[in-house]
């Protein structure tokens, strides 16, 4: 959970794709701004390979790509807020949303955040660091993640999900790694910005009545048409 919160259990089930999709338009839309061709664009291209991954219709992503980068006419603006604060039990959370009306998502997360505490901006933000995130699996058996991490210049690397490791990177450094990586033995599966504790709480500290109740809140959260990531302080 260190680095970005998942609900337990949370997979691509029927009534979960729709809103995963949802999510992965607004990325696109977000960075095909910068231009409709992945070749000269590095973030429409990491997205892509995140839509790829989770089987977004080719359709979809053909048209949020259109439709960002202003080829259907239609103007989309898309403003990214970050909400800081805390579950219960004082768990420090960020919430990144892209919202096209900032008069609605404001209020939404009072709301949620009515059974933890929602701060200013910089109140739980300088408890975490700003990094980049590079989730890739290997291509070979033998694939050693910290030779690569060190070779292609990522500052650490973690287990992640299904046999894969996830980079840790300087955000400046986000395209050059995920550009280095593949020759040393990983495919990149997404590549994006985000937020890492530096002082996560430890689960087994927390009753578990306490964590449901943290859990509980994460996916209300987590639920809202308009939150993109959720930045938690729990340790992984």
């Amino acid at each position: 959970m260190g680095a970005q919160w998942k609900a337990k259990g949370k997979d691509l089930a029927a009534n979960a794709k729709g809103r995963v999709f949802s999510k992965l338009a607004k990325d696109i839309m977000v960075a095909a701004r910068n231009g409709a061709d992945p070749a000269a664009n590095a973030r429409l291209r990491m997205v892509m390979e995140q839509a790829r991954k989770v089987s977004m219709p080719k359709d979809t992503l053909d048209r949020a790509i259109k439709k960002g980068a202003g080829l259907t006419g239609e103007t989309v603006q898309f403003e990214r807020v970050i909400y800081e604060g805390y579950a219960p039990h004082q768990v420090a959370v960020m919430v990144e949303c892209l919202t096209d009306n900032v008069n609605r998502t404001a209020p939404e997360m009072r709301v949620l955040f009515r059974k933890g505490q929602l701060g200013t901006s910089g109140s739980v933000s300088w408890d975490f660091d700003h990094i980049g995130l590079i989730e890739a699996e290997p291509t070979a058996p033998d694939a050693d993640a910290e030779l690569a991490a060190i070779e292609a210049g990522a500052q650490d690397f973690e287990a992640g999900d299904e046999g894969t490791s996830v980079f840790i990177t300087e955000p400046t450094d986000l395209d050059l790694v995920s550009r280095a990586l593949p020759a040393h033995g990983f495919n990149v599966l997404s590549a994006k910005l985000g937020y890492k504790p530096k002082n996560p709480v430890d689960p087994a500290n927390l009753s578990p009545e306490a964590l449901e109740e943290v859990e509980a809140f994460l996916s209300a959260i987590d639920d809202n048409d308009d939150v993109q990531n959720v930045y938690v302080g729990l340790v992984s």
